[in-house]
């Protein structure tokens, strides 16, 4: 696991938009980022579901009946989960990356979502059913879904979008049979590009849904 923990075991709930800055599980507070600068860099957004808490909620979903992987088995069981992501997403717009023990997957709103909207597009559902069929062979993952925008519009309205479009993607997975204590969404707004929001290009990159897909380790 890595150093940085994530908090990826919660259940997915009708109410999660109304709770974005809030840990259900801890109550903590969770600042929504937007005040502390743009971090624009390549893989930034990889990080964002990054908080504390992340051994006990661990636990909390190997409790709920999802084994946990152990020492040499974790790179071989994410290497065969990249392979076959790979093989389903190519083509598709969706861009697969792997950091360490984590597979990130990179969706365009473009691809995903008409201009301003949280609705999925249709031609996307396919994508998405790939993206459930692997998930669903490869259980011993948690998946955190995190929604951005560009800084077109207020930063309230960019906030609760990028909310509204994680919880699409991760309603959607659910309905494809995905347990949903292995995932969680998130809205960050326009607080994390990873281009300029200076260019029609940025702006087009920055508009995104991020599936960070983590082992279950004991």
């Amino acid at each position: 696991m890595q150093t940085l923990k994530y908090t990826v075991i919660m259940v997915l709930s009708l109410t999660l938009m109304a709770c974005v800055t809030t840990d259900p599980w801890t109550g903590e507070q969770r600042t929504s980022r937007t005040g502390q600068g743009a971090a624009i860099g390549a893989g930034i957004g990889a990080v964002i579901g990054a908080i504390s808490g992340g051994d006990r909620l661990e636990r909390a979903a190997i409790g709920a009946g999802i084994g946990a992987l152990s020492g040499a088995a974790v790179g071989n069981y994410m290497d065969r989960q990249e392979a076959e992501l790979r093989q389903q997403l190519r083509g598709t717009g969706v861009s697969v990356t792997r950091r360490g023990d984590e597979i990130i997957l990179n969706m365009p709103g473009n691809v995903t979502f008409d201009f301003g909207s949280a609705a999925l597009r249709p031609e996307f559902f396919e994508v998405l059913n790939s993206v459930s069929l692997v998930v669903n062979e490869f259980d011993q993952t948690v998946l955190v879904v995190d929604g951005h925008t560009d800084s077109v519009g207020s930063e309230a309205f960019n906030l609760d979008l990028s909310a509204e479009r994680a919880d699409s993607v991760g309603r959607y997975l659910m309905a494809q049979g995905v347990q949903p204590v292995r995932i969680a969404t998130y809205g960050y707004g326009e607080g994390y590009p990873i281009a300029s929001n200076q260019s029609d290009s940025g702006r087009r990159q920055n508009r995104r849904v991020e599936l960070t897909l983590m082992p279950i380790t004991g």
